[in-house]
């Protein structure tokens, strides 16, 4: 019987990521991983959408090729290897986990773990085969799984969650998404980049409906000037799966109803934690809705067990994930001032066309705090690099508290603000202000002078607008 400090269940970014730093920190480390290490990010989440998501991106630049003075014609998109690079690079970045764990000297066991009672671990392999391992802190970082629709078909060709539709055998030509979250609406603008007629349906008021209602509304537009069609308040009350086609009943708020019919149906409601077949019976562990309920250190009701990443609950990030982890790894390592995690220091990005990102508060969840605000704005039509980049959607938004200069959020439409998030999520971890912020100096010609000039606007001193 083998016997370790840690042992992590699953190998996602909550699971590789504590297992290094649990190694780094001296913990004698394992990992069990049932299927490939990577997690669903690494293998059919995070990585491979952005790369379906790049293709999207050089489609859309040879489409506009003209406004930068090249004709391109006759082109031809080949969806096989558009996946075949999707997967290649997947399968890259999951041998890079095995390299880096084996590097740290991490134990990898392969095969489906189970709680035997807190303490122990029971590992059946591939073969069948049982083991038994034993740890002073096991941790669970099983993930989470696509939620199906109640009572309608969850195991056809033509219905997919995002799984199937990262590897679909054809392109539709017409596409319904169930779902407008961050990864309803990336295959949203993917599939439609690609050339499919695309309809999107949102239960809810609007899209998008965790970022701030201004970008939802900005988002909206720009999807519709692209060919996306919404129903709002919408549900899907029925689903009737066919051969060729699949036909969808949406019933309105007002009960009105409506037939759609189309080619394939991506469905993307959220997701439900990894729950199940643990061995959580022989626990005090608690599960509330698919989840693992667990305090500011990752630790369940049972001593010595504790629950990371998705299967924790919301944000369901991968890199709220991998922060997790590392929260609570230090935690077992009593290591001095460990943090507990700040969930409105959580960047949020969507990587579509346009793409979104977000910090902290919206300017509605500001003010229902109680803040008195003020808020900045600046467009990308205002921005020099954007003027050359042929990007000229989108607007930077900034909330600050009118008393304090607190900088409580940051919302952003436009080419690359992804990648610009990061700037905001420094200077909301280290508590930044408006006048911190106004003095920073940022550099020309970059897309981040936006940043600053929202700042600005928020206080009357907006430059170059």
């Amino acid at each position: 019987m083998s016997s370790f400090d840690v042992v992590i269940v699953g190998s996602g970014p909550a699971g590789y990521v504590s297992a290094i730093r649990a190694s780094q920190l001296g913990l004698k480390t394992a990992v069990v991983e049932r299927d490939q290490l990577g997690g669903v990010c690494l293998n059919w989440g995070c990585i491979p959408t952005k790369a379906l998501l790049r293709s999207a991106e050089i489609k859309h630049l040879i489409d506009h090729a003209q406004d930068f003075g090249f004709t391109i014609d006759g082109y031809q998109i080949h969806l096989e290897k558009i996946i075949e690079r999707s997967r290649r690079i997947s399968n890259q970045l999951a041998g890079g986990i095995q390299h880096l764990l084996k590097k740290n000297k991490v134990t990898v066991f392969k095969g489906y773990a189970r709680l035997e009672k807190a303490g122990s671990l029971q590992i059946q392999g591939s073969d069948d085969k049982m083991e038994t391992i034993t740890a002073d802190h096991i941790i669970l970082a099983t993930g989470a799984r696509a939620r199906l629709l109640t009572g309608m078909p969850t195991d056809h060709p033509r219905v997919w969650t995002a799984k199937q539709a990262m590897v679909p055998s054809f392109m539709p030509k017409s596409l319904l998404i169930i779902g407008s979250g961050a990864i309803g609406i990336e295959f949203a603008s993917f599939y439609r980049t690609m050339g499919s007629d695309v309809t999107v349906v949102e239960m809810q008021n609007r899209i998008l409906p965790q970022e701030d209602e201004e970008i939802s509304a900005i988002a909206q537009k720009s999807f519709e000037k692209k060919g996306m069609r919404f129903h709002l308040n919408t549900t899907v009350s029925n689903l009737e799966a066919g051969d060729k086609t699949v036909k969808a009943v949406l019933e309105s708020a007002d009960k009105k109803k409506q037939v759609v019919e189309v080619d394939a149906v991506i469905v993307a409601i959220g997701v439900v934690g990894n729950t199940e077949d643990l061995g959580l019976e022989y626990t005090k562990v608690k599960v509330d809705r698919g989840q693992i309920g667990v305090d500011q250190w990752g630790a369940t009701a049972e001593s010595g067990i504790y629950a990371i990443g998705d299967v924790a609950g919301p944000p369901w990030l991968a890199h709220k994930a991998s922060h997790q982890g590392i929260i609570c790894i230090e935690k077992i390592a009593k290591l001095d001032n460990v943090h507990p995690l700040k969930v409105n220091n959580i960047p949020g990005c969507t990587y579509s066309l346009p793409q979104i990102a977000s910090i902290g508060l919206t300017e509605a969840k500001a003010k229902a705090e109680g803040h008195e605000v003020k808020v900045g704005r600046f467009p990308f039509v205002g921005n020099g690099k954007a003027i050359a980049l042929g990007e000229t959607e989108g607007v930077v938004k900034t909330i600050f508290d009118a008393k304090t200069g607190e900088f409580l959020g940051a919302h952003m439409i436009g080419t690359e603000v992804t990648e610009l998030i990061q700037g905001f999520a420094l200077a909301k971890s280290l508590e930044t202000t408006e006048a911190e912020m106004m003095h920073t100096i940022f550099p020309h010609p970059t897309l981040s002078e936006m940043m600053h000039e929202s700042v600005l606007d928020a206080y009357g001193r907006v430059i170059h607008f």
